[in-house]
């Protein structure tokens, strides 16, 4: 069976990260996306090469950079071939109020969570609709429907990649491609740090399983939406938040 490349946006640490260690586990070839690289991807792919099961190839590229898109796909079409899987997972947590975010902040968070992944989305489906298959996960957020205090900019930009989950779904489903989105709840990465640890508290005291939810299991979801068991999964969400919004 040949190699299936799938491409993971902000695949140097965090959530995205944890992706790329599951997918070369599981025998895919990951092109890690980021601004740039870190020791700990590194580390993830020459542990791939070791396991000689799947890999991991970094690509630095700035995806705010929204104009060069078109251009970097083509690159990496070119030198690695089709693309099997696309994961949108690179974005911006930046909080605060909005009264109080400059307007350049504000733009900055719709530009790179939500017109990056799009325009993304745009160049990579013309490969898969080639091949007539590929798998297309958005990485959302349960505020993007629960709402949190001093997250407004990043709960809308993380609603509207619902909207595209669901209509892009419906666009490119007779070429064989699937497109679904995951929707974590607050997990222990660089992003909730600036939780206080009493915030933190009553985010596990109102989940149902009283824990948060890992980036492991973040990066299993999306390993099972990109295999045999997604198939037939299409325009969904999956909530992964250890029952936060049940």
């Amino acid at each position: 069976m040949p190699v299936r490349n799938v491409i993971v946006t902000g695949g140097s640490r965090g959530i995205g990260l944890a992706i790329a260690r599951q997918l070369a586990g599981a025998g895919y070839r990951v092109i890690a996306i980021a601004r740039s690289n870190t020791a700990e991807l590194t580390a993830a792919g020459e542990a791939a090469a070791a396991a000689a099961t799947g890999q991991i190839d970094f690509r630095a590229f700035d995806l705010a950079k929204v104009a060069e898109i078109p251009a970097f796909v083509r690159t990496l079409r070119g030198e690695l071939g089709a693309f099997y899987g696309l994961v949108n997972n690179a974005g911006l947590g930046t909080g605060g109020i909005l009264a109080n975010m400059h307007d350049t902040e504000i733009a900055r968070l719709v530009q790179l969570n939500t017109l990056s992944p799009l325009v993304l989305s745009k160049h990579v489906a013309k490969s898969m609709m080639l091949e007539r298959e590929g798998r297309i996960v958005n990485m959302a957020s349960i505020v993007a429907s629960t709402g949190y205090s001093g997250l407004s900019v990043y709960s809308a930009t993380k609603a509207s990649l619902l909207g595209f989950t669901r209509s892009f779904a419906r666009e490119v489903g007779q070429l064989g491609i699937t497109v679904n989105a995951i929707a974590p709840g607050f997990i222990s990465t660089e992003m909730t740090q600036e939780l206080t640890e009493a915030q933190r508290e009553r985010i596990v005291q109102r989940s149902a399983l009283k824990r948060l939810a890992e980036t492991i299991d973040v990066a299993r979801s999306v390993e099972f939406l990109l295999g045999d068991g997604g198939r037939n999964i299409t325009g969904t969400v999956l909530t992964v938040d250890a029952g936060n919004v049940a």
